[in-house]
This record gives structure tokens, sequence and C-alpha cells, in this order.
């Protein structure tokens, strides 16, 4: 919830127009869009610089989201370092299908870990556009975001003092376990949410892919995914039961079952290796609906979750980064409020979507391991669809790639 005042006598206040919280992808977009504008703001981070530039995350940006960064003078190392995938694979009833979206479409995606775009995107702003930003922050707290004299509060890391920084807007991009969400919810929002009913095992290994696609398991046992990472390192995902524990999954199970999920004929084996993390995801979705109230602004998983189910978040944070720095910057310089009036109905639409994809794609994946025969027959039913129709093949890559007019 947004809190009181703090005392008048708090000491070290400081005024910026605009404070952002959260140095993620889309705080450190919206920042760097603000700084670009010659507009000052504060980054209000509770990690290290180190933490966030290694924190392992989301690796799959789409086309259009490196292109928006690319304009915006954000996506130089992106360019010159990330790979491109021009196609994904399924695997069920012991056969391998490639999906050549590109071949297609004409696009790719580009994959690049998330700790990459953070290193890039703290660059631009701290050390080549100057950039203010705070690391190590504690106990954030934001108040009277519901008048024109907004503030937000913090414990300095170095004094322990509680220091107040008065501002025009707040950015809240501090993700979903953030204090802005709260902050704004429930009085001002309401929030949707979806519960998918199972959970993912996620692994990073330290073992290359046999090949640099997308893979999708979709098996009785349940569904494995594969995504390169790089030419080290691969992720890996496990259906689980929701509530599991990594402690469940040593070494051999996880490998076992990865080599079993993800079998078909006529493939080279997986190669193994170690696991360098192994993380549990009960699947859900929630998304905040209106992504403002006042003087406070959302953005990313602060605003909307999507699971991992189709690669579409740190995609979402870009979107919305790119609309929320731009409304900023063209009210504080110019006093133009359209941006931030239709903030978070432009963004909503693309969000809405994604997430009514991510429902559909996570039927295919766990249908078959749903125990049903009736969901089994029907997720191989839209399975041998795709590569059977080319009307349905074009709806697919359209939504896969997130090319639709209609956003």
């Amino acid at each position: 919830m947004t809190h009181p005042s703090p005392h008048p006598e708090s000491p070290s206040r400081d005024r910026f127009p605009v404070v952002v919280i959260g140095a993620g992808p889309a705080g450190l977009t919206v920042a760097g869009l603000l700084r670009a504008a010659s507009v000052d703001c504060l980054v209000l981070e509770t990690e290290s610089r180190h933490f966030i530039e290694r924190r392992p995350r989301a690796g799959v940006l789409e086309e259009w989201a490196v292109r928006g960064l690319e304009q915006r003078g954000l996506a130089s190392g992106l360019l010159e370092r990330a790979g491109r995938q021009t196609l994904c694979e399924f695997r069920f009833d012991d056969s391998a299908h490639r999906f050549h979206y590109t071949a297609l479409t004409g696009r790719h995606h580009f994959v690049y870990p998330q700790p990459l775009l953070v290193t890039d995107l703290v660059r631009e702003y701290a050390d080549v556009r100057g950039g203010e930003i705070r690391f190590g922050v504690r106990d954030v707290a934001v108040h009277d975001t519901g008048t024109d004299r907004p503030s937000v509060s913090y414990r300095c890391p170095e004094t322990g003092r509680r220091r107040v920084v008065h501002c025009d807007f707040v950015a809240g991009c501090d993700g979903a376990r953030g204090v802005s969400r709260a902050a704004l919810a429930p009085r001002h929002a309401r929030i949707a949410r979806h519960d998918y009913g199972v959970g993912w095992l996620a692994l990073l290994a330290e073992a290359p892919a046999s090949a640099d696609h997308v893979l999708f398991g979709v098996h009785p046992d349940g569904f494995a995914g594969r995504m390169p990472r790089g030419p080290r390192t691969t992720r890996y995902y496990l259906q689980c039961p929701p509530g599991d524990s990594p402690d469940n999954w040593p070494h051999e199970r996880v490998w076992t079952q990865l080599r079993r999920r993800l079998a078909a004929a006529d493939t080279p084996p997986l190669t193994e290796g170690p696991l360098l993390e192994k993380r549990m995801l009960d699947l859900h979705d929630y998304v905040v609906e209106p992504m403002a109230s006042g003087r406070l602004f959302l953005a990313g998983d602060a605003a909307h979750l999507t699971a991992p189910i189709a690669a579409k978040g740190m995609n979402l944070a870009l979107h919305d980064a790119f609309l929320l720095g731009e409304a900023l910057a063209a009210y504080l310089t110019t006093g133009d409020e359209q941006g931030l009036t239709g903030y978070s109905r432009a963004c909503l639409r693309r969000v809405w979507d994604y997430q009514e994809f991510s429902r559909w794609l996570a039927e295919v994946y766990h249908g078959a391991a749903s125990g049903d025969p009736y969901r089994a027959g029907t997720t191989l039913a839209r399975l041998r669809r795709l590569f059977s129709s080319p009307t349905a093949a074009a709806s697919f890559a359209e939504q896969y790639l997130g090319t639709g007019d209609h956003l």
C-alpha cells in the first residue's frame, strides 16, 4: 500500500523528476530513455550491481523488441553478441517436428541472456549517460502518489539512515515481489490471476545444446524444454507437481527424465553436464489493471507476470518501458499528457494477447500429461494441425514472434 508521508524531519532529502524503483530491463530502459531526453531520474535497486549483472533470467527477445532498443541507442552490445534463432522444434509421438518460422515470416528471435542486457543497460545509463543509481537500498516505501507531490523513501545501506526522495512521478519496475505493485493494488486496481496447476523445475546446465534452437518435448510423463543460453550453458525445464522441491531431483533423475521426455527417432543424444541451478516454479500469471494510479506507473513484472511458457516476460517489460519512458519524457519536456493518459491501455493490449497465447501453449505442453485422455487427444490434434495447415502455422508464428498488426 502507499505509505503516508514520512516525518517532516526525516534527513537527507533529495529531488528528481522521476524515481525508478528497480534496475531490471524495464527500469533501466525507462531510465535510459529519460536520460536521453535530458530528464534527470534516480534508480533505486535493492540488490548490488554485481548481483543484477549475473542473476540468471530469461534470454529470448523478439525481433520488434530488439529493433526498439536499437532505435533508442540501447542495443549495441546485443547486436554484436546475440545469437539468432530461426526455428523451434516439437517432439511428440517419438518424432521430431521442426517449425521454421523465419522461412515462413522472415522474422527471427534473438538469444541474449537477461544479465547481459542488464549489464549493457546499466553501463549506458550510469557510466555513459551519467545517470544516478543507488544499489543495496533497503525498506523502500512509496508515498503520496495520489497527489502532485509523491516521494519515495529508503534506508541507506552505508549509514542506515532513512532518506526521502521527492519527485513528480514514480516508475514502479521492481518485479512481482517489489513494493510498487502493493502501493497500487488492491484499492486502485484489479488483479486478474490464473494458476496453471503445474510446476516447472528450472535448470541451468553446464553443457552445450546439441542444436542451437529451442526444443519442446510433449510427453505423457510431462513437458520438457531446452533453450540454448550460449556456447557452454543450456536452460532446461521439466514439468513436475506444483509445490515440488528441487531436492527431489538429483542429477541422475533430472537427466533420465530429460532424455526420456525429449526422445525422438533419429535425433542426437543430449549432452549432459553439471547442474548449475535448480529452481522450482509454480506456474501462474497475473495482470494488474490499470497499470497506473495518480503519479505511480507500473512496468514489467510489477504490472503483469507471464509464466515462462512462451518466453514473453522480458519482451513485455521492454514494451512497457518504451511507452512509459517516452511518455514521461514527453510530459516533463513539453507538457504533452497523451502518452501518460493512454499508457495503461496501450500496454494491456499486448499483455492480454500474450497471456492468451501463454494459456493456449500451456495446454499444448501439458495436455498429454494431464491423465485425461480427452485433453491428451486434443493436444495431439493441435500439434498435428500446426504441421499440416498453413493457416494454423501462420497464426502460431504470428503469436510466437509477437508480430500481430493488432498489437
